[in-house]
């Protein structure tokens, strides 16, 4: 069956990127003074990486998390994250749904961000089962212009030891920018859905974040990234709004601040030697 999403506000963030918008400012990072060991460009690029995964991720869960509604609740659902441009379609083959979410050659986003390709889906059509395992894939897929290839395999729980739904995602991704830079982000990442789950307005949902992964750069350089405190994910706005992660590269460990809940771009960085400095995370700059 073929369905589109609609997005009957829009809103800030779509998929945060999603974020937004409202109204928090894209920037470039600022000139800061670095140590030996960090580049506070790729500590922002690196972000920038992180973001593409997360808003797959969150794409790929918004649509699942329709169609499980639907089927649990026995009643329609439709959820507004997705604007119209987005083309939904399921097909059921013996006991495996197939769901592609095609953005088309191009697709804006209510927060701005342009996605084009198709991000697959595939999953047992169980929607009462408690835990699910959801393999997914990309084809032809650009995120604001990064070619980007690769997948995710996400065990969802309908509800964990706190009642909220959570997804435990192993992720894997190859990032083309336009530049010709490129790079690679894996991880592993635990996703709870706190606030908003089923309200049918996605500018109310919030996510606390955890995991760890690394991100390896054209030079090859090799970060680790890894949660200290949970990350905190208003889809209201395209900025983590507070938690702190840890970045290391060879013997040195970085920490990243992401504030106190305010919606911006700006985070804390503490040195190796005790020293901080306020950075602005771009989040693509358009």
């Amino acid at each position: 069956m073929k369905k589109s999403l609609k997005n009957s506000n829009l809103t800030g963030w779509l998929l945060m990127v999603l974020l937004v918008m409202g109204s928090c400012n894209n920037e470039e990072s600022t000139n800061v003074e670095e140590d030996a060991t960090f580049e506070v460009a790729e500590l922002v690029a690196s972000d920038e990486a992180d973001l593409i995964s997360e808003e797959i991720a969150n794409i790929g869960e918004d649509v699942y998390a329709t169609e499980e509604i639907r089927a649990t609740s026995k009643s329609f659902f439709l959820s507004n994250f997705l604007p119209e441009c987005v083309t939904i379609t399921t097909v059921v083959s013996g006991d495996t749904k197939e769901t592609t979410i095609d953005f088309g050659e191009g697709c804006e986003m209510p927060n701005g961000n342009l996605l084009s390709g198709i991000i697959h889906l595939s999953y047992a059509k169980d929607m009462d089962a408690a835990t699910k395992t959801i393999s997914l894939s990309l084809e032809d897929f650009t995120f604001n212009e990064v070619a980007v290839t690769g997948g995710a395999t996400l065990v969802r729980q309908r509800s964990n030891d706190n009642g909220n739904p959570q997804s435990d995602a192993v992720a894997s991704y190859n990032g083309v920018w336009s530049d010709g830079s490129v790079a690679s982000f894996t991880g592993n990442r635990t996703r709870e859905w706190v606030e908003g789950y089923g309200s049918g307005f996605w500018a109310d949902n919030v996510f606390l974040i955890s995991g760890k992964g690394t991100y390896t750069n054209k030079a090859g350089d090799v970060y680790s990234r890894e949660t200290i405190s949970s990350l905190r994910r208003e889809l209201s706005c395209r900025f983590i709004v507070s938690g702190v992660l840890e970045v290391s590269k060879n013997d040195s460990t970085i920490s990243l601040d992401f504030g106190d809940g305010s919606c911006d771009a700006k985070g804390m960085l503490t040195f190796p030697n005790g020293e901080t400095k306020e950075i602005l995370l771009r989040r693509f700059n358009k």
